[in-house]
């Protein structure tokens, strides 16, 4: 066997051997190993907020500058997500501590002191690296009974008043002390690293003498008197023009967490017992609520099927009522046949991409370590299911015996993409207008353009011309030269009603899981469930099709035979909830405080919508196509 299917096979022997929900993860890295003084550098990699949303560069901000600053390579999916990744001067030397090393001696300018100032203000954060370890500051709780809380990233500075006085000051963050945790190997006395931490301290630094830079012995941090900075007593205020000492400690501490399992700390989410129980009981509900559903359903078909089976006089044919009434009008193609083959068609693009992303991370292939990973390989996989989008709307307009197949192409290839590119092109310039390093550059920008022009757009000519050319699908039964005309519905049949009833059952689906998604998107959080997220998504499709079909079920015993469009909007509706979902969690969730913040929000969360939309809005098309085909099939018409 060769080595590639021997690690397909290992990978599926990890994931049957998976038993908890929360799946696994593989590190996406080969580890480190480090001997004693080897040397260490940290990374530094933006400045984030959840009150703004605006990443910044952390050298955005007059701090301690290396000699050189030296971008790391970022994939696409880091440069989406604003991640700049440079140097810094902070070196340590493994399992070396240091006590009140200086990094440097420096005064803000007006402006400069004014952005630290507005960056306090807005409870920014600094992100750091080491060995592929994001920074963390440990926050134990006053029960002991709870485990450590770790807050990600290192706030900028604070705001306080001194003893006695009302006004607000602010103060930097200008000495950190640092724990290097490493798992170590008897045999090699090897090391590796598995726990980057940091407890960050404003400390108004004073020496004697004259400035020799690295080498001024501080009075207020000195090793040698045994002088450890230990609290922020005498914090360093941020003011124009005044000097400030940037400094660190750094100590290393054995661990007995192994490399492989680093990660579970980061990962640690303390509200998981009400995840769980939150996820099960949403998934008992909804699949009782669709056992009894497709039951009903059933025996209801059933029923009618036999009984129009058993009509052979013709007497007893002029008296047939319900669906089978509408046989030679169901299958007469739906007004703006076109638009829907393209939509159909962006829904099976979107339905793939997600179900190989997902197949991906319960396999453990999208580390966490692996920054960006998990966008990288959504829009690969976007990309590459342009061969389905432009065969599943070929096939569908080939149905309805249309003959300008490159027409309905150049849709299904520009209509979704080209209306999400156009608002995240506003989105973005938005961020180019707050100078924020979370907007795409020119020349990422240019890489998604040709990504879509590229490849995305020729698989899909690839697709639609393969689905044309085969035979289409033949109509169970034959269509009437004349429509017959809709008798007036019952109130709750109304489109409107049945369109927004429709959508309330599959947002239920996902509303939970939603919350925990919005939870890692906006409040900067890891997102590693994705066995959960697997399992509510299979309740999503099923949830879809089955609502999709009972309430085309209806419309056809009320011999309405308008279904294709209905289908579609049915399911498709649970985006319109999900965007009011994401406005409740705008106003009670959130503290965003800027309107550029708050714009860029809803933004994001109106793409998200319109891609759900198109995703379930499928799914119940397809579902209620297979049902009508079906029921028709199965009867006896003449």
């Amino acid at each position: 066997m060769s080595r590639p299917a021997l690690l397909f096979v290992a990978v599926l022997l990890l994931a049957g051997a998976a038993t908890s929900a929360r799946g696994f993860y593989l590190p996406g890295v080969a580890p480190a190993d480090f001997r004693r003084k080897d040397p260490l550098a940290v990374k530094v990699s933006q400045l984030s907020s959840i009150r703004t949303q605006l990443p910044y560069s952390y050298y955005s901000l007059p701090f301690c500058r290396p000699d050189a600053v030296v971008d790391s390579a970022e994939n696409l999916g880091e440069l989406l997500r604003g991640d700049r990744i440079e140097n810094s001067p902070y070196v340590f030397e493994m399992r070396e501590p240091r006590m009140c090393q200086i990094v440097c001696k420096t005064a803000f300018t007006q402006e400069g002191a004014n952005d630290v100032q507005e960056k306090i203000d807005d409870d920014y954060r600094i992100n750091m690296i080491l060995d592929n370890l994001p920074l963390v500051v440990p926050i134990k709780r006053m029960d002991k009974d709870v485990p450590t809380v770790y807050q990600h990233g290192v706030h900028v500075g604070v705001k306080g008043q001194y003893s006695g006085s009302k006004e607000e000051k602010h103060f930097i963050h200008n000495h950190l002390t640092f724990l290097v945790k490493y798992h170590r190997d008897d045999k090699t006395d090897l090391a590796r690293i598995v726990a980057f931490e940091v407890k960050p301290f404003s400390v108004k630094h004073e020496y004697d003498g004259d400035w020799k830079g690295n080498a001024t012995r501080l009075k207020t941090c000195d090793p040698h008197s045994r002088h450890l900075v230990l609290d922020s007593d005498s914090p360093q205020e941020v003011e124009a023009n005044k000097e400030i000492i940037f400094s660190y400690d750094v100590d290393f501490e054995e661990s007995e967490i192994k490399w492989a399992s680093r990660w579970d700390t980061y990962l640690l989410m303390t509200d998981d017992q009400i995840h769980w129980f939150s996820i099960v009981n949403s998934l008992m509900i909804v699949l009782f609520l669709s056992g009894m559903v497709a039951m009903i359903m059933l025996r209801t078909l059933y029923r009618d099927i036999t009984k129009y089976n058993q009509l052979d006089s013709q007497e007893d044919a002029q008296e047939e009522t319900g669906w089978k009434l509408v046989h030679g009008d169901v299958f007469r193609p739906p007004v703006r046949a076109e638009l829907l083959c393209v939509y159909v068609g962006t829904g099976v693009q979107f339905f793939g991409m997600l179900l190989v992303t997902l197949l991906f991370a319960i396999l453990g292939l999208l580390s966490p370590s692996n920054r960006g990973g998990l966008m990288t390989a959504m829009l690969l996989s976007w990309v590459f299911m342009g061969l389905l989008a432009g065969y599943s709307s070929a096939r569908l307009y080939k149905v309805f015996k249309g003959s300008e197949w490159k027409k309905v192409t150049v849709k299904t290839a520009t209509l979704f993409p080209g209306t999400v590119f156009a608002i995240f092109f506003v989105l973005n310039a938005l961020i180019w207008g707050e100078r924020s390093s979370g907007a795409v550059p020119f020349t990422t920008m240019s890489a998604l353009v040709l990504l879509w022009f590229g490849i995305s757009v020729p698989l899909v000519f690839v697709g639609s011309y393969q689905g044309f050319k085969r035979r289409a699908t033949e109509d169970p039964v034959r269509t009437n030269k004349f429509p017959r005309p809709i008798p007036e519905q019952l109130w709750y049949m109304h489109p409107a009603v049945t369109v927004l009833v429709g959508g309330v059952l599959p947002f239920g689906a996902v509303f939970i899981e939603l919350f925990f998604i919005l939870t890692s998107i906006w409040l900067h959080q890891f997102y590693y469930i994705f066995g959960f997220l697997f399992l509510v998504f299979l309740i999503l499709i099923l949830t879809c099709a089955e609502i999709a079909v009972v309430l085309c079920y209806f419309q056809l015993c009320g011999e309405d035979y308008h279904w294709w469009w209905r289908s579609y909007l049915t399911a498709g509706s649970s985006a319109l909830y999900l965007f009011l979902y994401a406005g409740f969690y705008f106003f009670t969730k959130l503290d965003i405080t800027k309107p550029v913040s708050g714009v860029l929000y809803f933004g994001y969360m109106l793409i998200a919508s319109y891609a759900f939309f198109v995703l379930t809005g499928t799914i119940g098309f397809y579902a209620c196509f297979w049902f009508t085909r079906l029921i028709y099939s199965s009867v006896k018409i003449d």
